[in-house]
């Protein structure tokens, strides 16, 4: 069986567009070239999850590599076009002032706010936990969809690469009931509704620690492209220091047949991995979320979904200075029961393996794992 081509390329975390347009070509032939039948409407789809702390933070992808991937497919005749929506609540088009992305458009790029478009309903046939979802036009409408995410750590998923990004092709609705179904069989049904042609993660400013948002920004000045969105993920894993295997998004992938995942299939061209690679802090390891006056209960081989969902979603409360409504709480995941003693009204029981008595709870929060705004809302009550 031929291997999975994934390109890996270094054209320094801050390049001028020649250098940054000459290395995206050349990834994207070292990793088998991207194929654009003459007229087709090919859309380009960022990360642009929120407003970063600076448009360096590594948290959304650089307007600069979707205009240079806007360009080579015109150059082969295709229509390309930049397709998002944010995260849940986000006014996408602040995000895409912010980045960069309104200023293409402008200079006569297309770039759409998908939360502005019509909306399209779309069943999901290979669908687990999804039997439908709501869309938009121009997305069912395009010809190939190219994921371009950014290098960063993620605090429910580990990481957030080229399949986790396909979230944003669905309305806000839907990715709150992602994360209520379930988000790892949820991206893994996007992935098998939308077929992405090709992946080209920007790896140029990442992004480690309490991503996917306020994580530690880091230079690595690259680039990782490839037809198997699963193979990409796991190379830029490994990239950052993480076992792709334990990265419970991408074991599912591979279990499901999306792409290929071990090592040995893989065939990476231009850099070597074990050259670039650098260890990314864990999100439980960014030293910003001391929680002092909280207590958290997690139930022993809890998944990281909700143990770092709370984490963050403190933290989250931190930004917006309301964490002392947290004060004196105590949130419980996984099948862990609270240490007795606990007030009930004091109590947040989180995530969809809470044990039945505690799903019963006012404040529970269901999912798996729940989105951040539902777990803060919770605590605020």
């Amino acid at each position: 069986m031929p291997r999975s081509v994934v390109s890996l390329l270094r054209p320094g975390p801050r390049p001028d567009y020649a250098t940054l347009l000459a290395a995206v070509r050349r990834a994207l032939e070292l990793a088998g070239g991207l194929e654009v039948a003459p007229g087709a409407r090919v859309l380009v789809k960022p990360n642009l999850v929120a407003v970063p702390p600076t448009p360096t933070s590594g948290a959304c992808t650089s307007a600069a590599v979707c205009r240079a991937l806007c360009d080579i497919i015109a150059e082969r005749g295709g229509r390309p076009f930049i397709a998002e929506s944010s995260a849940r609540g986000i006014d996408t088009e602040q995000v895409m002032a912010f980045m960069g992305y309104s200023a293409l458009r402008d200079e006569g790029y297309e770039v759409l706010d998908l939360k502005r478009c019509e909306r399209a309903r779309v069943s999901v046939p290979e669908g687990r936990v999804l039997e439908a979802i709501t869309t938009w036009r121009p997305v069912v409408e395009a010809d190939a969809i190219i994921s371009v995410p950014v290098l960063k750590t993620h605090d429910q998923t580990d990481t957030s690469l080229s399949l986790k990004n396909l979230k944003g092709l669905v309305i806000d609705a839907d990715k709150r009931r992602i994360h209520q179904v379930g988000v790892f069989e949820g991206v893994c049904d996007l992935a098998r509704l939308f077929r992405p042609a090709f992946a080209l993660v920007d790896g140029l400013i990442g992004q480690e620690g309490l991503g996917p948002v306020f994580g530690l920004p880091v230079e690595m000045g690259l680039l990782v492209a490839g037809r198997d969105l699963l193979a990409v993920d796991a190379v830029a894993s490994r990239v950052m220091g993480f076992e792709p295997a334990q990265i419970r998004l991408l074991a599912l992938a591979a279990e499901r047949g999306i792409g290929v995942l071990d090592e040995g299939a893989i065939e990476v061209r231009g850099e070597r991995v074990a050259d670039v690679a650098r260890r990314f802090l864990r999100m439980e390891e960014d030293t910003r979320i001391a929680i002092e006056g909280i207590e958290i209960v997690h139930a022993e081989g809890s998944c990281t979904g909700c143990r770092n969902g709370v984490l963050s979603s403190l933290f989250d409360m931190i930004q917006a200075g309301t964490i002392s409504a947290a004060r004196g709480m105590t949130l419980v995941t996984g099948g862990a029961l609270p240490p007795a003693g606990t007030a009930p009204d004091l109590l947040v029981p989180v995530g969809i393996c809470c044990p039945p008595e505690l799903c019963v709870h006012p404040r529970y929060v269901p999912g798996c794992p729940p989105n951040n705004a539902d777990i803060v809302k919770a605590i605020v009550g």
